[in-house]
């Protein structure tokens, strides 16, 4: 065989290499971002901080009801990782990690149910159990330059908190220099500001305890949580095409 001809060969397998590896890659991030189509659908993800959370299936249902599908328990949340097992049966909702502060919590929060992580700041350890488990992490950043180191290490979407330092102008300078990143703000974020922060451009904003107060948590208060989650819902600005009622019910 020429040489001419081998190269060619040679050129022809690298193509189909790189086109499957691309191929295979695409997939992946499409089966990662799977997992947060629904925070994305209804911008809005409930981060829940309680020292008592009596039934977290009963929360994670009383949520979707008021249009509140993706659902962050956090490793404050003490036994955390059973209430992860028992909130990711419900249906029709999105349960997640966050606080996820070491790789070891990152797999006990992936074996117990949670289908995507939540750091409070630049995790490397925590990035590489994301990718060894193809799931998608929200990575915590402030400064253009953690919000880079983030992206870098394959945040799916960077959590910008504490966003009531600068609040929602400060999403429209971040994405001067990037543009294209997902950005999701959380701290401060309550049904009074959050259409200025998807105005700015976040991706989705945070609901915390004005949607969950810990107290009503404890007391499982589930029309409460509901009442509020749907509260939040309807000072998000609708979408072309929206219907009045966007609730989950």
């Amino acid at each position: 065989m020429s040489e001419s001809a081998a190269g060619r060969m040679s050129e022809s397998a690298a193509g189909r290499m790189s086109e499957s590896a691309a191929g295979r890659m695409s997939e992946s991030a499409a089966g990662r971002m799977s997992a947060l189509d629904t925070m994305f659908a209804d911008r809005v993800v409930c981060v829940v901080r309680a020292p008592v959370l009596p039934d977290a299936a009963a929360l994670c249902g009383a949520l979707a009801a008021g249009g509140i599908r993706t659902v962050e328990l956090t490793f404050t949340t003490p036994d955390v990782l059973r209430h992860l097992a028992t909130a990711s049966t419900v249906s029709g909702v999105t349960v997640g990690a966050g606080t996820v502060l070491t790789a070891e919590d990152a797999r006990a929060a992936l074996d117990a149910g949670a289908r995507f992580l939540v750091t409070p700041g630049v995790a490397p350890d925590v990035a590489a159990v994301a990718r060894e488990a193809d799931v998608p992490l929200l990575m915590g950043a402030l400064t253009p330059t953690e919000v880079r180191a983030a992206s870098s290490l394959g945040a799916d979407a960077v959590k910008i908190f504490p966003a009531s330092a600068f609040g929602p102008r400060y999403l429209r300078d971040l994405h001067g220099p990037y543009p294209t990143l997902r950005l999701v703000p959380s701290g401060g974020v309550t049904a009074s500001n959050a259409a200025e922060y998807l105005a700015a451009g976040a991706a989705a904003v945070t609901a915390g305890t004005g949607v969950v107060p810990p107290d009503a948590v404890a007391a499982a208060d589930w029309p409460g949580v509901t009442r509020r989650a749907r509260d939040f819902i309807a000072h998000l600005p609708r979408r072309a095409g929206e219907g009045a009622d966007r609730s989950g019910e």
